[in-house]
């Protein structure tokens, strides 16, 4: 797929990039990187009108000024662009996150990444944070679902850290696809991925639930999350900016969860809840 690149210079720079980030977040953008005086915005084509940049609600303060200029950015470039970009990423001292190019580092978790996008790797804010919290869980024999898997970096992580029964699920064909091509590469041939959405949950019941989505396909399918729980059970919600941060949490509370804290990276937020 095909993704819009949106690079916005501001003035100032704060608080036009807090406020920015709320602009973005409402229209589903990706990933959103800080640069020395803005930020580049990726969501993907035909998910984008470009006439909605005009109406954003940093046009209408005054004293801020946003200016934005534009590009496709082309399937086949992201490979190159990814491989040429790509360096390790450290999640603490026992695990690196890197590609099949990189030299084999001498820690305790090697977690081979070749994604067919950049997101995924680890790099992103969401997936660090989710990765660095399953360190912090006793995953040992424990079942785990990883909604929104994208590249199966993070059901390879808890497949390492000992968890029993793994799904991961994703809507997107190349994701799906990918997952399967990872977990290879991890030698690492029991997690099941599933091209689909939440709808294909069923009846099945996990201890751990992993979802790093957008915050509407979030509080959307939360009631499913929570239906998929065992009593006990843990759900780690990403994706999201910190102001979602209360929105996601009392939308956990109406579902029947307990929420048990919140971190975040760069503007980008986890929730830890529980059943």
């Amino acid at each position: 797929m095909n993704y819009h690149k949106l690079k916005f210079t501001l003035d100032p720079l704060l608080p036009a990039r807090e406020i920015l980030y709320a602009d973005l977040d409402q229209l589903n953008f990706e990933s959103i990187v800080d640069t020395a005086d803005g930020v580049e915005a990726y969501i993907q084509e035909g998910q984008l009108n470009l006439d909605d940049l005009n109406v954003l609600m940093i046009h209408n303060l005054p004293g801020l000024k946003a200016e934005f200029s534009h590009e496709i950015i082309e399937q086949q470039n992201w490979n190159a662009l990814w491989e040429s970009q790509f360096e390790p990423i450290t999640i603490n001292e026992n695990c690196i996150i890197r590609a099949p190019f990189h030299e084999a580092p001498d820690v305790e978790y090697d977690i081979i990444i070749s994604p067919k996008m950049s997101f995924g790797t680890g790099h992103h804010e969401t997936t660090f944070l989710i990765s660095e919290r399953l360190f912090n869980l006793d995953l040992e024999g424990v079942s785990v679902m990883d909604m929104g898997c994208g590249t199966g970096v993070l059901a390879i992580i808890a497949k390492k850290l000992g968890a029993g029964y793994t799904e991961g699920i994703d809507i997107e064909n190349w994701a799906y696809q990918n997952s399967v091509e990872n977990a290879l590469m991890n030698n690492i041939l029991n997690i099941i991925f599933i091209e689909g959405d939440a709808r294909l949950l069923g009846e099945r019941k996990f201890d751990l639930f992993i979802a790093n989505i957008n915050r509407n396909i979030l509080s959307e399918d939360m009631p499913k999350y929570a239906d998929s729980m065992n009593d006990g059970g843990t759900l780690l919600l990403s994706g999201f900016y910190n102001t979602d941060v209360e929105v996601l949490k009392q939308r956990g509370e109406e579902c029947g969860l307990k929420f048990v804290n919140s971190t975040s990276k760069n503007n980008w937020a986890l929730i830890q809840l529980e059943k």
